[in-house]
């Protein structure tokens, strides 16, 4: 059985008791950064191996994960931070788990995009996630454009390095997109910037965004 863990973004009492009952059943977990992992591990008290599994070795270490499920071990799957398999390692092992009909349970939690959607102000009814935009800026012109078009609000990953480049393209297309910046949730310096396009990407080319970042851009209206 593979358990999918959702595991804090930030916060580590944002952990469910079930997640911690998860973890301690699993024979063994997955997890991109075993460091990382450990911190938590260790602030709950729980002694189970570590093994890696990122988006560089997954593919050679999926056989071998998949033999030790057969033989009806407990395998949990995290990621270093939020719901595994969404912008992150695991959408390849599950799938292959579902060919091989084997258990998946996925065990819920954080979610930086449900978490930064939940608080922005921008409409919740219908949504989409675009995940992490392209770096390239022919591809990212391409990706804004069709989100631009798009009836609710689009919720995207962007590293903070980018961030204004990305900000900038966006206000090129429609200067007065409403968007939210969202950083650092759940975490000490978490913070929310709301305003157009143009004027968050005026506001962070003064102000050097920091940490991890979820932008929202407004539907069309």
């Amino acid at each position: 059985m593979l358990f999918l863990i959702a595991t804090p973004i930030g916060n580590l009492k944002d952990i469910t008791f079930r997640a911690l009952e998860a973890l301690q059943a699993c024979d063994y977990v997955l997890c991109e950064d075993t460091r990382r992992t450990r911190i938590l591990l260790d602030h709950y008290s729980i002694k189970i191996p570590l093994k890696s599994f990122h988006l560089f070795n997954e593919a050679a270490k999926e056989k071998q994960v998949i033999q030790d499920l057969k033989t009806g071990m407990q395998i949990g799957l995290v990621s270093d931070a939020g719901t595994p398999g969404i912008s992150d390692p695991g959408e390849r092992l599950v799938a292959r788990c579902r060919q091989e009909e084997i258990s998946v349970v996925p065990i819920p939690g954080p979610c930086a995009a449900i978490a930064a959607l939940s608080a922005a102000g921008l409409g919740t009814a219908r949504f989409q996630f675009f995940g992490f935009l392209p770096r390239k800026k022919g591809k990212l012109t391409k990706v804004l454009e069709e989100i631009l078009t798009y009836e609710g609000t689009t919720v995207c990953y962007e590293s903070p390095f980018r961030l204004v480049q990305t900000l900038k393209t966006l206000a090129t297309l429609d200067p007065e997109r409403k968007c939210s910046v969202a950083r650092e949730l759940t975490k000490k310096f978490e913070t929310f910037a709301h305003g157009s396009s143009r004027n968050l990407a005026e506001h962070f080319s003064k102000e050097t965004p920091k940490g991890e970042i979820v932008l929202l851009i407004s539907g069309i209206e």
